[in-house]
C-alpha cells in the first residue's frame, strides 16, 4: 500500500519494542525509519506510560539468560512473551548494578557493561585507572535528561573500611557523551559499604542507594542528582529498626521513591513510601507483608545471601499490586492490601534479577570497548 511515510511513521510509533524489531525485516523504508536514533528517542517519550516492564534473570551457576513478561507470566497466560537472550561467555560471571531507560548495567571486574537486551546492543567500559585497586562501595547508572547523557557513578575507598581508620574516598562519573571518566572533587563522603541487596535506584532524576554514615553510625539514603552532578542524603523513616537494614532496599512502588525492610522477628517485610520527595515527614509505611513458606522451594545455604529466602519486592502493577523474587528462583505476588496471590518458578537455580523497561535506545559506540 501506497501510504504518506508520516502516516507511516506515527503508526510504528504506537508499536511495542518486540514488533518493531521484527518489522525491520519489511523493507528498506522501515528499517531506516525504525533503526533512527531520533525515532527510538520520540517512541520511549510517545509510550512512557505504555511501555512494557520485563524481569530479567541471569542463573548464577551458568551463562542462561531469560527475558520474562511478569504480569503475563504471574496470570498464567498462554502465550506469555517470554525469550532467551545471550551475551559472551567472556561476560560471565558478573553483578547486575541496576538498569535504566531499557539498558541493564553489568560489572565484571575491571570492566563495566552497557546492554540492550530487547536489540542486543552493548557497551563496555574500562573502569578508571584510579579504582582498579579501590574498594567501590556504590555503583549507580542514570540519565542526565538536561544533556541528554548516560553517566556511570562510582563511590569508592582506597582502603579497606572495615580497617581502623576513615578511608579515602572518591566520586567518579563516566560520561557516555564526553567518553571519559572525571573525578567530583571536594565532596565530603563519609559512606561505608553497601551491604544489603541491591542497586543504585534511578528516581526523579537522581540515582538513590541505601548506605551507613560511618561518622554517626546511622544509615541513610544517598542520592546522587544527574544533573547537578553531586551527593546528597534522605533520612529514613523515624520508625525504622536501624539493626534491621541488613535485609532491606529501595525500590519504586508506582509514583513513589520507597524502602522495604524484613522484621526478622516477626517474620514480615514492611513496606515504606515517601509521598512527598525528599520530604522527611512524608515516610508513610504502607504495607506490612507476611512471609510465608513457598511449596517445593528449596534454597541452598552455599549460595551469596542475595538469593536468601525473603520477599524482595520490585515491581507495583496499576492497579497495586506488588511483585517480587524469593530465593531467586521464584516470582511472588500481593495485592495492595497485603494479601498473598500466588507464585512462580522462573528458574531452577538462584539468578540475579533486575526489571527493566524494553526500548529501542541506543548509546554512542554501541559495541565498542572503551
Amino acid at each position: 500500500m501506497d501510504l504518506p511515510q508520516e502516516l507511516i511513521l506515527q503508526t510504528l510509533l504506537r508499536l511495542p519494542v518486540k514488533s518493531l524489531i521484527l518489522f525491520k525485516c519489511v523493507c528498506k523504508l522501515w528499517i531506516s525509519i525504525i533503526s533512527d536514533p531520533q525515532f527510538a528517542n520520540s517512541h520511549f517519550q510517545l509510550n512512557l506510560t505504555k511501555h512494557t516492564r520485563r524481569f530479567l534473570c541471569i542463573s548464577a551457576l551458568s551463562p542462561e539468560i531469560r527475558s520474562i513478561d511478569f504480569d503475563a507470566f504471574l496470570n498464567d497466560a498462554p502465550a506469555s512473551p517470554n525469550f532467551n537472550c545471550s551475551l559472551p561467555d567472556s561476560y560471565f560471571p558478573f553483578e547486575i548494578k541496576g538498569s535504566c531507560r531499557g539498558f541493564i548495567f553489568m560489572y565484571r571486574h575491571p570492566n563495566i557493561y552497557i546492554w540492550n537486551p530487547s536489540t542486543g546492543s552493548k557497551r563496555q567500559i574500562l573502569m578508571s585507572a584510579f579504582n582498579t585497586k579501590a574498594y567501590i562501595n556504590l555503583y549507580g547508572f542514570g540519565y542526565d535528561q538536561s544533556r541528554d547523557d548516560y553517566v556511570v557513578v562510582l563511590l569508592s575507598n582506597k582502603v579497606n573500611p572495615f580497617l581502623v581508620g576513615v578511608p579515602q574516598s572518591h566520586l567518579e562519573v563516566f560520561s557516555f557523551k564526553d567518553n571519559t571518566w572525571k573525578e567530583i572533587e571536594g565532596t565530603h563522603l563519609p559512606y561505608g559499604d553497601n551491604y544489603r541487596e541491591g542497586e543504585g535506584v534511578v528516581f526523579n532524576g537522581a540515582i538513590h542507594w541505601l548506605s551507613s554514615r560511618r561518622d554517626i553510625a546511622l544509615d541513610v539514603i544517598v542520592g546522587f542528582d544527574l544533573t547537578e552532578r553531586i551527593l546528597f542524603e534522605m533520612p529514613l523513616p523515624n520508625d525504622v529498626d536501624h539493626t534491621e537494614l541488613v535485609h532491606s532496599g529501595l525500590w519504586v512502588s508506582g509514583e513513589f521513591l520507597s524502602i522495604w525492610v524484613k522484621d526478622t522477628t516477626n517474620d514480615t517485610i514492611e513496606i515504606w513510601v515517601m509521598k512527598e520527595y525528599n520530604v522527611h515527614l512524608s515516610w508513610n509505611k504502607t504495607l506490612v507483608l507476611p512471609q510465608y513458606v513457598i511449596p517445593g522451594h528449596y534454597f541452598n545455604p552455599l549460595y551469596y545471601s542475595r538469593f536468601a529466602d525473603y520477599f524482595h519486592p520490585m515491581y507495583s502493577t496499576e492497579n497495586g499490586d506488588i511483585i517480587g523474587k524469593y530465593g531467586g528462583t521464584k516470582l511472588v505476588k500481593y495485592n495492595d492490601k497485603g494479601q498473598f496471590l500466588g507464585h512462580h518458578s522462573f528458574c531452577n537455580s538462584p539468578s540475579e534479577v533486575v526489571v527493566y523497561t524494553e526500548s529501542l535506545l541506543s548509546l554512542s559506540g554501541d559495541d565498542e570497548h572503551v
